[in-house]
């Protein structure tokens, strides 16, 4: 499935990404390259491998779950649309 021009557009707008003029048929070009061979991969044949979560196996000790301070909440806000009073800013879905 070819990618067009809009295409990158549109998906540069979704991830709020400002790309230039100059930079749309590179990214047209990279990311057709990629989707060919995500086509490729889909005619290998993996009926006889088991599906699993990880690539790799991973027994490590993972870290204890348990309440800590936090102080990122300005970092994160600085990357949403909007932001009032120290939460997310949302369109209003219900009348």
């Amino acid at each position: 499935m070819p990618i067009s021009p809009d295409d990158v557009r549109h998906i540069a707008r979704l991830a709020r990404l400002a790309l230039s003029d100059d930079e749309v048929p590179r990214f047209t070009r990279q990311l057709g390259a990629i989707l060919e061979y995500v086509d490729k991969l889909k005619e290998v044949d993996v009926s006889g491998v088991e599906a699993t979560s990880h690539a790799v196996p991973s027994g490590g000790p993972l870290r204890r779950d348990e309440p800590r301070p936090s102080d990122v909440r300005e970092a994160v806000l600085a990357g949403a649309p909007r932001a009032e009073e120290g939460l997310f800013a949302v369109p209003k879905i219900i009348p």
